[in-house]
């Protein structure tokens, strides 16, 4: 009986994506002297390399792996992202959207490499539709690609929340849309995807994800958002949940100064953690593997302007976070001081160094799990 309730959820949440496509038919305006021709492309790709130094003996720079026998490799180039994408307009409101990133093949691509790859229909700015393969909208990180972050990578939070389906890129179908209540802005975006990660042939199991998205603009002049962020599903005839709330708001300290500023805080049942137990090692309460985490980042730009110079950043994330905080709570926290160069418009050209430093309430050797301090340069290359 419950599989029958669920499939017909789903139904009615298909049918609702494809009804105005179904109601809606194109029409062509016989006065236009200008004919607009379709399909049209707009390529983009990104590229960051990094070199990477640890400063604490015995844990790999790239995994962060711990070994005993102090074979870890501590200094090491890499190749973070070598993404290229397509968007196709193929009409004025309709377009495809693919975007796969190379550098995956370095190790085993299964599940890996493509990362968008869905189809988007606008009606107007209200509403819109996308189906296939994208990240859903949960929070701040989720809205900005790699290449625009003020860190050099995503929080720790967002990996965790990407495992567990509610971040990251996910399949499914999203219903999009702005408004106003009153005079203030609001943006919402309605979710439901199968919940386990990218390049999937299907779902796990018959449970589905369902999220929610609003943002509210309270300020444009400052850009202070606040957002509120939920989800709930099941996984395994299991009910799952998570829950967040983030805040952006920006300063001009003076004509060239500006600090910008972001505050990001989640909680959901951590079930990508405990189905990767072994069922004697777990309770039997599913509700009892809960994870939170919460983020602040500041950061202050200088807009010099100087020959192909744009622009000098200096931010430091500092990031609380505990991925099963009511059973075996180890939290880690991470510091990740930054400056960067900024070359060309929109970050075309980066050059970033800093540091992180990963602290953890109690170090378990030969695993991931243990403190270390590393340092980071970072050359950024993009168009758009």
């Amino acid at each position: 009986m419950n599989r029958i309730h669920n499939f017909s959820v789903f139904k009615a949440f298909l049918l609702g994506l494809l009804f105005p496509f179904l109601s809606n038919g194109q029409t062509i305006d016989s006065n236009s002297k200008t004919e607009v021709k379709y399909p049209q492309f707009k390529f983009q790709g990104l590229f960051q390399a990094r070199y990477l130094s640890g400063f604490t003996n015995g844990v790999d720079a790239v995994s962060g792996l711990h070994h005993s026998d102090d074979k870890a490799v501590e200094d090491t180039f890499d190749v973070k992202r070598m993404r290229l994408g397509v968007t196709t307009k193929l009409g004025e409101s309709f377009d495809v959207v693919v975007l796969a990133n190379f550098a995956d093949f370095k190790s085993d691509p299964k599940g890996k490499v493509l990362e968008n790859a869905f189809a988007r229909y606008t009606f107007n700015k209200n509403i819109g539709f996308l189906v296939g393969q994208f990240r859903p909208a949960f929070g701040i990180e989720e809205l900005n690609p790699a290449d625009i972050l003020k860190s050099f990578d995503y929080s720790n939070q967002y990996s965790e929340f990407g495992n567990n389906g509610w971040t990251s890129f996910q399949i499914g179908a999203c219903m999009f849309g702005s408004l106003n209540l009153g005079k203030m802005p609001v943006t919402y975006a309605v979710s439901a995807v199968n919940g386990n990660g990218k390049d999937q042939v299907s779902d796990k199991d018959n449970g589905k994800q369902y999220s929610t998205r609003l943002g509210f603009e309270l300020d444009k002049k400052h850009n202070i958002n606040f957002g509120l962020n939920g989800g709930i599903g099941e996984v395994y005839k299991n009910k799952v949940f998570a829950l967040g709330l983030d805040l952006t708001a920006d300063f001009k300290l003076a004509d060239k100064f500006i600090l910008q500023t972001q505050l990001e805080a989640k909680q959901g049942i951590n079930h990508y953690l405990y189905y990767s137990l072994a069922p004697d090692a777990r309770t039997s309460n599913l509700n009892e593997y809960q994870m939170r985490g919460a983020y602040f980042l500041p950061n202050l730009r200088y807009e010099i302007q100087y020959r192909k110079l744009t622009a000098i950043e200096f931010s430091c994330r500092y990031e609380y976070f505990d991925r099963n905080f009511k059973i075996d709570s180890n939290a880690k926290q991470t510091y990740t001081p930054m400056a960067s160069l900024e070359f060309g418009k929109g970050y075309t050209g980066r050059i970033e160094m800093g540091m992180q430093f990963d602290n953890y309430k109690r170090n378990i050797p030969n695993t991931s799990i243990y403190d270390n301090n590393l340092f980071i340069i970072q050359f950024q290359g993009r168009f758009f």
